[in-house]
């Protein structure tokens, strides 16, 4: 494979999209569990915003693992690798409302975190593909944390 980055760089940047794509399946699924167990009087609010969050982290999972598979790399599917690989802990049991929000922007940021702390190997092999894809996902993450902080403001 000749993609003008080389083998080194390439499986580093798959191990990093590794762990983005791990965190944003956990994100995922957390933010899922939540859509389905929130109560209270936030209900509806947050059972819609929900919704439209595990939608789109959805939709990115195949982003992630695309990318890595176009490095050449086989992407992480199971559990098994997600758990190994994820900066974002499951969630136990069924926490209030306010405390899934806090859950949910904690993992928003940790996401975050996880995406540009890819940047310096990324822009070292010039792969502006993966520079791309971390910049759209650092965006989503940073304006949904931003979005569910406001709603625990008094």
């Amino acid at each position: 494979m000749d993609i003008g980055i080389n083998k080194k760089d390439r499986e580093k940047i798959a191990h990093g999209l590794s762990s983005l794509l791990a965190d944003s399946y956990t994100l995922y699924m957390m933010t899922h569990n939540f859509h389905w167990n929130v109560k209270g009087p936030m209900f509806n609010t947050l059972h819609l915003m929900f919704m439209q969050q595990y939608t789109e982290q959805w939709n990115a999972l195949d982003l992630i693992a695309e990318r890595i598979r176009a490095l050449d790399f086989p992407a992480p599917g199971t559990y098994k690798e997600f758990v190994k690989l994820a900066s974002i802990k499951e969630v136990d049991g069924v926490p209030k409302a306010t405390e899934m929000i806090k859950l949910l922007v904690n993992a928003q940021e940790t996401a975050a975190r996880t995406a540009r702390n890819l940047f310096p190997v990324v822009d070292k092999a010039n792969d502006q593909p993966t520079m791309d894809l971390l910049t759209q996902r650092l965006n989503v993450h940073e304006k949904t944390a931003w979005m569910l902080r406001s709603l625990l403001e008094e």
